[in-house]
């Protein structure tokens, strides 16, 4: 290969491998292709992460024939100040394990043992060694790696921060002490070039943030700190999103960061806000999949843009990374939004901007200046901090590099992390799905985790954490499913139960926490119109309409991502899942989640481990008549109408290669799921045949159909248990009124 050549050449295929890991090629070698290096956890590729294919058939820089994988090492630890930090190494590796004590006369807060992980930070928290000297403000430490000038902790002193060797700050590298004792800024850390943030890390730092205003759209108590994405009752919350597909970011990145941002926003959805959402995906170019322009003029909804989201592609060449270019379309969507609504208004908007990208823009110059215009536009040029949560700017730098010193200054917000270094593996999509911490918003009907699968014990039961194992012991024993619908009842079918059983009979199993599985009941309620003799004399052997009852458990629930009760119609909390107003009726429910004439639900049946999620279509409208004619064929109906066996209580599945319900899915939640909420909108009740009796997935025949109740018909029966506040046993849901 010469030095140089007057036309486009192809590098050299010499030095491309990697002692201990291996490589991608985006354009095998011919030029503009990058050369990525990777290596297991505890490793990272020495002396470069990538290379990219010259014009003139070079690699920039060009690979060594030593490259190889080397050991993770981290920031060193003897930093500490009025302590020892032991062993003394020279250098300390992964899996090394440090010690620390205080000098006598000073007390240790933080960690005392910390061991150096795989992704070059060390474990627990920076040991700090102090004494109550009766300063406004506590001793800040010094992290690892780290030097400290500033040993006064009063009113407006100022400790200072920088990082040894080759290592880079990442957090606030100067911090003033305030009046309230709490150090400006944010604690700093020092990392190596390889440092990144775990999944975990990213989902409880950045759910921290954010999960406050998933929750609520109530004005928040300013004694209440650490929300840092907030909006009041009246407000407005924005987000702008922007995904960098330049060819910097591998095309895996793209895809993953793609699910992520559709993770995120059902994640959003799923809670009590409805925020408006700009969307963009940049290179050289940009592609704007959602316009925020859209939501605030009702031209845009959540599904319109989780479908564009769902079907855009990579498109052409995508040569150039222009930051600029994205963060000034979010400054030219902000200042019109501020134009039409007035300043006034605009006070009360709250903005959120959350970039992906490995900051390597080679295009349209540092976004930089146009991040302090849209600062200032939010502030309104007030520097005294009182506008401060106004604004939140998240960077999520994903690549084989990421220029560290051009993206941390973008950051914006209050507390907080708002930096994240990402390894180029890291899923999103699952880290997005865990930044909701379940235990803090225990009100919330139907929240589930949405894995993409759920072959284990623990995701079948994050994936379905309502669902309930009915057990009845008496004269005909019986096993049915059922639903958890408040932390102390269980919905299931009437027919479960028969004639002479008591509550002490009856067990549900719901596992709400390790050991224990089995709950103690202590009563059950039928439907008070239930009778499966009902209609012998028309020709209906066993007649099940008003096929339904409530259990209700001695004690209540814990609840977690492991349980957690399902939505049921007509409550206030199913209307806040369907995100319609607080005027909303049970009308306009049914009409929402019943509105087509074969509309998709899920049932559960047994199955290892646990359960199986089964598939069909409920036929209504124009498709019931053809559905419910089947009931004729069952065993027992002589009549020849089939309304006489099948009332209006009933939705009628099967056919279309359907699954069919098996004896023991009785009593289980028909259900649907709405932006990351399950509503529950039937039960299974009877179905004309027995094609299976073990559980399992089974297809239905052209003559098989099954009825389940639908719960609209049923309200008065649930409001007048679940809904009865003249108790105090247990709190009631609260019903709608219309």
């Amino acid at each position: 290969m010469s030095k140089s050549c007057e036309v486009q050449c192809n590098c050299s295929e010499e030095n491309l491998e990697i002692r201990g890991g291996n490589y991608t090629l985006t354009k095998e070698n011919s030029p503009g292709s990058l050369l990525v290096f990777y290596c297991p956890d505890g490793y990272y590729p020495y002396p470069h992460f990538r290379h990219v294919c010259q014009p003139t058939g070079r690699w920039d820089p060009e690979p060594s024939k030593h490259q190889r994988c080397k050991l993770v090492q981290c920031p060193d630890p003897t930093v500490i100040e009025n302590g020892v930090a032991e062993p003394y190494l020279e250098r300390y590796f992964v899996t090394n394990i440090t010690t620390y004590e205080c000098y006598s006369g000073y007390t240790r807060k933080g960690s005392s043992i910390r061991t150096c992980l795989p992704n070059g930070k060390w474990s627990g928290y920076t040991p700090i060694c102090s004494r109550d000297t009766g300063n406004t403000c506590p001793d800040p430490g010094v992290p690892p790696g780290a030097s400290r000038s500033g040993n006064i902790f009063d009113v407006d002193d100022k400790v200072k921060y920088t990082c040894n060797g080759n290592l880079f700050l990442v957090g606030s590298s100067e911090r003033v002490c305030q009046e309230n004792g709490q150090w400006t800024g944010k604690e700093p850390a020092c990392y190596y070039k390889y440092t990144y943030d775990t999944a975990l890390e990213v989902s409880d730092a950045f759910g921290s943030s954010i999960k406050d205003t998933l929750t609520t759209l109530q004005p928040v108590d300013d004694t209440q700190g650490g929300r840092i994405i907030r909006i009041t009752k009246n407000g407005t919350l924005s987000i702008y999103i922007g995904v960098d597909i330049s060819e910097s970011i591998k095309e895996d990145y793209f895809k993953r960061a793609r699910e992520a941002v559709v993770t995120l926003i059902k994640k959003i959805a799923s809670f009590s806000v409805t925020p408006n959402y700009e969307i963009v995906f940049f290179s050289s170019n940009i592609y704007e999949v959602a316009n925020i322009l859209d939501f605030h003029d009702g031209r845009a909804s959540l599904n319109s843009i989780i479908d564009d989201l769902q079907k855009f592609e990579i498109t052409g060449k995508n040569t150039g990374t222009n930051v600029e270019a994205a963060v000034k379309l979010f400054e030219e969507r902000m200042a019109i939004i501020k134009q039409r609504v007035t300043d006034e208004k605009f006070k009360e908007h709250r903005h959120v901007i959350i970039l992906f990208t490995d900051g390597a823009y080679n295009m349209g110059g540092s976004p930089e200046p146009t991040i302090k215009r849209i600062k200032n536009m939010v502030y309104m040029n007030q520097d005294d901090g009182s506008r401060d949560e106004f604004l939140d700017i998240y960077i999520f730098g994903i690549g084989a590099v990421i220029h560290d010193d051009d993206l941390q200054p973008l950051t914006a917000g209050t507390g907080g992390q708002h930096y994240f270094r990402l390894k180029h593996d890291t899923n999103l999509h699952e880290t997005f799905d865990e930044i909701i911490d379940e235990r803090e918003v225990v009100g919330l009907c139907g929240l589930h985790k949405n894995y993409e699968t759920t072959y284990d014990h623990v995701s079948k039961q994050k994936r379905y954490p309502w669902m309930a194992f009915v057990i009845v012991q008496g004269d005909s024993p019986k096993k049915c499913l059922g639903s958890l619908v408040s932390p102390k009842f269980v919905l299931t079918a009437a027919h479960c139960f028969q004639f002479g059983d008591l509550p002490k009979h009856v067990t549900v199993e719901i596992e709400d926490r390790p050991g224990s599985r089995v709950k103690k009941v202590k009563t059950f309620m039928l439907h008070p119109n239930y009778n499966v003799k009902a209609r012998v004399d028309q020709g209906v052997a066993e007649f099940y309409d008003f096929d339904v009852a409530l259990i209700q458990l001695e004690e209540a629930v814990q609840i977690s991502s492991y349980t957690r009760p399902i939505c049921i119609p007509c409550t206030e909390e199913t209307s806040k899942a369907l995100q319609l107003d607080s005027a909303a009726t049970c009308k306009q429910q049914e009409d929402l989640l019943l509105k087509a004439d074969r509309e998709r639900l899920s049932f559960l049946t047994r199955a290892a481990p646990l359960v199986q999620e089964k598939d069909v279509f409920a036929k209504l409208g124009n498709s019931r008549p053809n559905c419910i004619v089947k009931a004729l064929k069952a065993k027992g109906i002589t009549t020849g109408d089939p309304k006489v066996a099948v009332t209006d209580s009933f939705i009628c599945t099967g056919g279309d290669r359907d699954h069919i319900a098996c004896t023991g899915d009785s009593g289980g939640a028909v259900f649907k799921n709405y932006n990351l909420r399950t509503i529950q909108i039937g039960l299974v009740s009877w179905g004309t045949k027995e094609l299976c009796t073990s559980g399992g997935l089974v297809e239905s025949t052209d003559d098989s159909r099954d009825f389940h109740i639908n719960l609209f018909k049923v309200i008065p029966f649930l409001k007048s248990i679940l809904g009865n506040d003249d108790q105090d046993d247990y709190a009631p849901l609260k019903f709608l009124t219309g």
